[in-house]
């Protein structure tokens, strides 16, 4: 059995001032269960928690509606949960959400960097947009900058408040059916949250190896484009806090990159080589090289 337990952090403020409430349940499933399936795991089934200043009950619903529409993209069963009022300490109309999981995988079937070799390649899932990472970053731009949620960016062709709002992508019926296609072929997966592609990919990557992004090989999203541009954000920064594109990686043997390509392109999703592992060569576990496509 596997277990994971996550929430969606500062974005759910971004939900309040918007005043749209069912999509962020979406991303409360995707970090709970595909934090999961990263070690092989099947999610089974979920609950959740959502603290409020006071129970409003269509906004509940329109949550609930969301983690719902979530776990059902996921095949994952939710089970229950616990909604809590906290009057004095949010406010009335301020809220949080949590949740968890449990999976199950067979132990000769568990992923890890354990089976990740010299000569494997990485295999890059686009994001949806910033999902559910770097939203204190977020917030402090548009603070500081004084942006509006409402009004239409031209570079987006939408709000910026719809634009955060978008749903984290879920991946983990993407990742199942790789397992199924690739078997032991599949070494492992990375799930790009916090901390960025580097530091995700980092943790999956053993001793005496590297592992190396070319960011040439896509193009840095609009979403982050406009946000690093408006609030002056370093590269370095930005890629330790936002995914950059990448939602999900896999690391698989370079024989099966086209089949992993093909595979993910049959269920929808344009995944793309983004990079491989080598010896170690001095430098970090994982980092990027290269100049960002466009």
């Amino acid at each position: 059995l596997a277990s994971s337990t996550d929430g969606v952090g500062t974005k759910t403020e971004i939900a309040r001032r918007m005043g749209i409430y069912d999509t962020i349940g979406e991303d409360l499933v995707a970090m709970v269960v595909d934090d999961l399936v990263v070690c092989g795991a099947e999610p089974l089934f979920m609950t959740d928690y959502i603290a409020v200043g006071k129970v409003i009950p269509e906004r509940i619903a329109d949550i609930v509606k969301g983690i719902a529409r979530g776990c059902e993209k996921a095949n994952t069963a939710l089970i229950g949960g616990e909604t809590a009022e906290h009057p004095g300490l949010l406010g009335i109309d301020e809220f949080d959400i949590a949740g968890a999981a449990t999976g199950v995988v067979d132990e000769p079937n568990q992923l890890g960097s354990h089976r990740v070799k010299s000569g494997d390649l990485i295999i890059a899932m686009p994001s949806s947009g910033f999902h559910a990472n770097g939203y204190s970053l977020i917030r402090h731009i548009i603070e500081s900058k004084k942006l509006s949620l409402e009004g239409v960016v031209t570079q987006l062709n939408k709000s910026l408040g719809e634009t955060l709002l978008t749903p984290t992508e879920i991946y983990t019926l993407d990742c199942l059916a790789l397992m199924n296609v690739l078997k032991t072929k599949l070494r492992t997966f990375v799930h790009i949250t916090g901390g960025g592609i580097a530091d995700n990919t980092a943790r999956v990557i053993p001793d005496g190896l590297t592992a190396i992004y070319d960011r040439a090989a896509w193009q840095l999203p609009v979403e982050m484009q406009y946000m690093a541009e408006v609030g002056q954000v370093p590269q370095s920064d930005m890629e330790r806090t936002w995914n950059c594109g990448i939602g999900m990686s896999a690391i698989v043997e370079a024989d099966d990159a086209d089949l992993t390509v093909k595979s993910l392109a049959a269920r929808g999703m344009k995944a793309w080589v983004a990079g491989e592992v080598t010896r170690e060569n001095g430098r970090e576990r994982s980092y990027l090289s290269g100049t960002y496509k466009g």
